[in-house]
């Protein structure tokens, strides 16, 4: 879902108690690394929010747009980014799928 920033902003404080908009959230419906079968989840992305990050990054919004799509899948996947040792996975995954799409590394 493309919402604007004060509905990633409820949501982003109703279900991670942070009051504040953020660019993705991902609501898995699977178990982490389970099968890949049915409906996985649900991707909000805060559609303010990527356009200022993009512009700020000198990034284009569509690239910048697809990374997070990238990131809030892998999320719903089972991949984090809470410790640098699951940070460096999880970017080095973001940079390989994003590099078959000719995107440029987003961590660079």
């Amino acid at each position: 879902m493309l919402l604007d920033d004060a509905a990633q902003q409820a949501l982003n404080r109703d279900w991670r108690q942070i009051d504040k908009p953020t660019n993705v959230l991902s609501f898995p419906q699977i178990e982490p690394f389970g099968p890949v079968v049915g409906i996985l989840g649900d991707i909000t992305l805060a559609r303010e929010t990527l356009e200022r990050e993009a512009a700020e990054m000198g990034k284009s919004l569509t690239d910048h747009y697809t990374h997070l799509v990238v990131h809030g899948f892998l999320h719903i996947l089972g991949y984090d980014h809470t410790d640098e040792t699951d940070a460096l996975v999880m970017e080095g995954l973001e940079t390989q799928i994003l590099a078959t799409l000719g995107i440029d590394d987003p961590y660079n």
